[in-house]
């Protein structure tokens, strides 16, 4: 005879159907577990283990707020098993609470003390809540509990970096990808942290083989095309960024990446509709409107480049950015009254170019001067102070005694300049002074418009021996052109500089010698010139360092014109009121206005802008014709007699 049936218990059926989930969980088959745990609650609610294992299954199908309520329902059965707690800090930081994470991993770490899990998420839960040095302390103790661990390497990458240790946090990243060769997400990091340094060039075969692991990601398409577009390979730089929006069709920074790279292409129109569409999607960035301005002026939309402005004004009143932006803007338009008053924001900038943090109290122009020590420093490029220095002449004549902080590269230019105006370098300060002011602000505090511009020139000079030693070398024959290219190669400098080849038609006309004034990386451009094209070069002796402008003012003097692109020489030269003419991309910078071909601010010197954007070509075509112009008009006399004061 059969032994008798018995029915299962719910203990065993609850059994049966956990292992059972256990098994499909391990499948990946997250939805059918879910299902089975449900039975097995069903049978036993108090059932601990199947409330852990639903709420890691919550987890692992995108619910966090399941899973957290199935934690808590398991700790409200035991409140001693510090995996549960772990889970719940878990699910607690997916839903953004880290405070409540760090209390649950406490808990699971005070029950399992040598746990490098729970280390592990009480410090990326510190991570996520600023707490970065505890966050470090935390994985660093996750680490040593567990040697390899990538993870928790990544994460202290990320403390460390944002804890101000970049060396290492780089080693951290390395370290995870030498544990795990197939981390991507630790390259991207590594990546990340080098393009903050801008070493650019390094970061982006850690993007490509981040992206070679893990095609679809976005961000990571989103850093290649950033890294393309700082090493100016922007055709490129688009690519990524298109890609980056294929695969995240409404990530605001994506298409707000393209319309920048879209400007500099100079497809203005289509940048509007880019930036456009990143504002649509993230109308509270003040950074949309502030570029959607600058494709604006570029397309020299001006009023709704200014309207642009107030609406980012608008969602952040006090952005120093925009406010910046918008005072270049109105000067630019000529409006100096409404424009010279906002310049103050710059003060604000997150980098703030030649800030000084003085005791003494600010010279704004109210204030009277005579008979007072007046500190005037300098503040952003070389080509500002060579501008702005002028006013130190017109507060020395209302009876101030005046000392001059320059950039230490115009000491030698600057000392042989005023004997009654103390020059100092860069970063030093007057024993005693009564009152101080950086040059920027200068043209506020004399209430400076349009029409009232110092430009009393020469108000440089070059030393007379250096002049009579360069004309004996340069020789009088031929039209002599002195020229210049490219400036400095920071991001402000970005459709400023033109090739030296640019200089190829003029050096054809006859009699025409081209005179470099170039120093630095661009010379190189000299050894791959078009074929019969010629500059003369100055040599080794030319502007050495601790000499610089020296020789440049003196050639200047000795040249017949200079010709060159928006740097520091144009302001050299200007300030030394030789014939001088600047050649300017389309929308060029504030200082130089909009629709003049003259300058008020250095009356010897014309202007050349690009018909439209990019188009240097057109530029020096009428660059060429009005020397040979020039030339024809000549007639044996030297050129001085022929330029007017005034800017044709």
């Amino acid at each position: 005879m059969s032994p008798p049936v018995t029915a299962a218990s719910p203990a065993e059926r609850a059994a049966s159907l956990f292992g059972q989930a256990l098994s499909l969980q391990q499948q990946g088959r997250q939805a059918d577990a879910a299902r089975l745990c449900d039975e097995v609650l069903r049978e036993v609610p108090r059932h601990v283990d199947a409330l852990n294992l639903r709420g890691v299954l919550a987890l692992q199908m995108g619910d966090a707020t399941d899973a957290v309520r199935h934690f808590r329902k398991a700790l409200t059965v035991r409140r001693d098993v510090a995996e549960v707690h772990g889970n719940l800090g878990t699910a607690l930081l997916r839903l953004g609470r880290a405070d409540d994470a760090v209390a649950s991993f406490e808990r699971a770490i005070a029950l399992k003390p040598d746990s490098a899990s729970m280390f592990f998420g009480r410090g990326s839960a510190n991570l996520k809540r600023g707490a970065h040095a505890a966050a470090v302390r935390d994985l660093d103790r996750a680490i040593a509990l567990k040697p390899s661990y990538p993870t928790a390497l990544l994460n202290r990458g990320l403390a460390l970096a944002a804890l101000g240790k970049p060396d290492a946090a780089a080693g951290s990243y390395r370290e995870a990808i030498r544990l795990e060769p197939l981390f991507a997400e630790a390259r991207a990091n590594l990546a990340t942290l080098l393009m903050t340094a801008k070493r650019y060039q390094e970061a982006l075969p850690l993007l490509d083989e981040a992206i070679a692991l893990r095609q679809e990601s976005d961000g990571i398409h989103l850093k290649r095309g950033d890294a393309l577009y700082h090493l100016n390979r922007t055709e490129e730089a688009l690519v990524s960024f298109d890609r980056a929006i294929a695969l995240a069709p409404d990530a605001a920074d994506a298409h707000h990446f393209r319309a920048k790279a879209l400007q500099d292409l100079h497809r203005l129109d289509d940048a509007l509709a880019s930036i456009d569409r990143a504002i649509a999607l993230a109308p509270k960035t003040v950074d949309g409107y502030l570029d959607r301005a600058s494709i604006l002026a570029d397309l020299r939309r001006w009023p709704e480049a200014l309207d642009a402005l107030d609406r980012g004004i608008a969602v952040k009143p006090d952005d120093a950015q925009t406010l910046w932006t918008k005072a270049a803007f109105l000067r630019q338009l000529g409006r100096f009254e409404e424009g010279s008053p906002l310049a103050v924001w710059r003060k604000k900038l997150k980098e703030p170019a030649g800030k000084r943090d003085l005791p003494k109290p600010l010279w704004t122009g109210a204030e009277p001067v005579e008979g007072r020590r007046v500190f005037l420093h300098w503040e952003q490029g070389l080509g500002d102070t060579l501008q702005f220095c002028r006013y130190a002449q017109r507060l020395q004549a209302r009876g101030a005694e005046v000392i001059l902080a320059v950039q230490d590269p115009l000491l030698p230019l600057m000392r042989q300049w005023e004997p009654e105006i103390t020059i100092l370098g860069a970063s030093a300060v007057p024993d005693h002074y009564d009152l101080q002011a950086p040059l920027q602000d200068m043209p506020l505090a004399f209430r400076t418009t349009l029409a009232t511009i110092p430009a009393d020139v020469p108000y440089l000079r070059a030393e007379p021996e250096r002049v009579a030693r360069w004309r004996e070398r340069i020789g009088a024959e031929g039209f002599r052109i002195a020229i210049c290219w490219q400036g400095s190669t920071t991001a402000i400098d970005r459709g400023r500089s033109f090739p030296a080849a640019s200089f190829h038609g003029l050096s054809k006309l006859p009699g025409v010698r081209l005179i470099s004034l170039q120093k630095g990386q661009a010379e190189a451009q000299l050894s791959r010139l078009p074929e019969g094209m010629r500059v003369e070069t100055l040599g080794e002796e030319f502007d050495p360092p601790g000499a610089a402008f020296l020789d440049s003012a003196a050639v200047m003097q000795v040249c017949d014109l200079v010709i060159t692109s928006d740097t520091s020489v144009a302001h050299l030269a200007g300030a030394l009121g030789v014939p001088t003419w600047i050649v300017l991309k389309h929308v060029p910078e504030w200082r130089w206005l909009i629709d003049r071909d003259d300058s008020p601010w250095y009356p010897t010197m014309r202007l050349f802008r690009q018909p439209s954007p990019g188009d240097w070509a057109g530029t020096f075509q009428r660059v060429e014709a009005a020397v040979g112009a020039l030339i024809a008009a000549r007639a044996g006399q030297p050129l001085a007699k022929d330029l007017p004061a005034a800017p044709m």
